[in-house]
This record gives C-alpha cells, sequence and structure tokens, in this order.
C-alpha cells in the first residue's frame, strides 16, 4: 500500500526556519522522483522542488535559495528545508511522487500525493 504522510507543518513567525517531513511507505524514496508543490486557497497546486532517483535537485525560479529539499534513503523520507520564512509562505505543502519525468511538467504527472501539511507565517 502506497501512502506518502507529510508532518513538519506549523504557525511560525517571519524569519524562522521549518523542516518538513515526507515519509513514504509502499515504496522507497529513491525509485522515484520526489517532490514537493504548494497551495494557497483558492489558487492551483504549484510546483516548489523535486529529487531525482540519482539525487539531482530542481527548483522553481521563485525558490532563490531559501528552501532545500533533501532525501534520507535510510529513514525512506524526503524533507523540505525552509529558511528565512515570509508570509507568502503560508500554504499546504504537499509531497508528491512521480514515476515519470523528473521534475514533474503537470499535477497530472504525480503519481501519489500526500495528505498535505499547513504552514502559516505571521
Amino acid at each position: 500500500h502506497v501512502q506518502l504522510v507529510e508532518s513538519g507543518g506549523d504557525s511560525v513567525q517571519a524569519g524562522g526556519s521549518l523542516r518538513l517531513s515526507c515519509v513514504a511507505s509502499g515504496f522507497t524514496v529513491n525509485s522515484r522522483c520526489m517532490g514537493w508543490f504548494r497551495q494557497a486557497p483558492g489558487k492551483e497546486r504549484e510546483w516548489i522542488t523535486s529529487i531525482a532517483r540519482l539525487g539531482s535537485t530542481y527548483y522553481a525560479d521563485f525558490v532563490r535559495g531559501r528552501l532545500t529539499i533533501s532525501r534520507d534513503n535510510t529513514k525512506n523520507t524526503v524533507y523540505l528545508q525552509i529558511n528565512s520564512l515570509k508570509p507568502e509562505d503560508s500554504n499546504a505543502y504537499y509531497c508528491a511522487a512521480s514515476n515519470g519525468r523528473c521534475p514533474p511538467q503537470r499535477l497530472s504527472d504525480v503519481t501519489y500525493w500526500g495528505q498535505g501539511t499547513q504552514v502559516t507565517v505571521s
């Protein structure tokens, strides 16, 4: 049974940092393209970053060095480190696993989604 479970979302003050975690089950995180998306209320889910099977990382242009994706194969977990948090980082963050091209080009390319974790920055 494939499952992605995110955690780490919280309400924090601007300037702080958070590390989001995504624990995978039913497959290994180094066997698929893993990534993170964000979604604000009323807006489309938006790709942030991906890490490919062999470890290459990709970031959306708006990331500008504040976000870092990483992977711990021993824990079968993918992380998203967010530094210098801003109010505009307030979103639901979703972990995603894709079988095909990395990073995924569209939402329909994602094979599995997590349930999301909320980040609120004030």
